[in-house]
């Protein structure tokens, strides 16, 4: 099975990373079983991959995926975002997550999570967008505050 980048997540506790990447099938298309992975690389040690725990998936980095007819793809909704709509698609060659950055239409490059451990699990105190404009390839960024 192929993979392909699509966004990552850095947060404001070390410098560990959570990367998200589409999974291909042999003739290309996205893996309908499990189009998108989540795991860490973690540079705050050895730079190695490691999975994300079962809390890690169900209170922070985890994510839910369906097919959509409607974007010739996949919505996909973050744990950690669940207001920023994100859209997994394969156009041509390329394939790439989409989401509307400061009410703009762009490609999702990153992600950006500042919390504080606490008892039930993290605190996030904010979250920060980052992408490029699908019209002019301009740099995007919205800084979004947990309801």
């Amino acid at each position: 099975m192929k993979t392909s980048p699509l966004f990552i997540i850095e947060r404001s506790k070390n410098a560990n990373v959570v990367h998200y990447d589409a999974q291909l099938t042999a003739d290309g298309k996205l893996d309908p079983k499990e189009p998108v992975i989540a795991y860490w690389v973690l540079l705050a040690k050895d730079g190695r991959r490691e999975k994300l725990s079962w809390i890690e998936n169900k209170k922070a980095y985890g994510f839910t995926i369906k097919p959509d007819q409607s974007v010739n793809g996949y919505r996909m909704t973050l744990v950690a975002a669940p207001e920023q709509k994100i859209t997994v698609k394969k156009e041509k060659d390329v394939v790439r997550a989409e989401a509307v950055i400061d009410g703009r239409p762009a490609i999702l490059e990153k992600m950006y999570i500042n919390a504080s451990d606490g008892v039930t699990g993290p605190k996030v105190h904010y979250i920060e967008v980052y992408g490029k404009d699908m019209q002019t390839g301009e740099k995007r960024h919205q800084k979004i505050l947990p309801k």
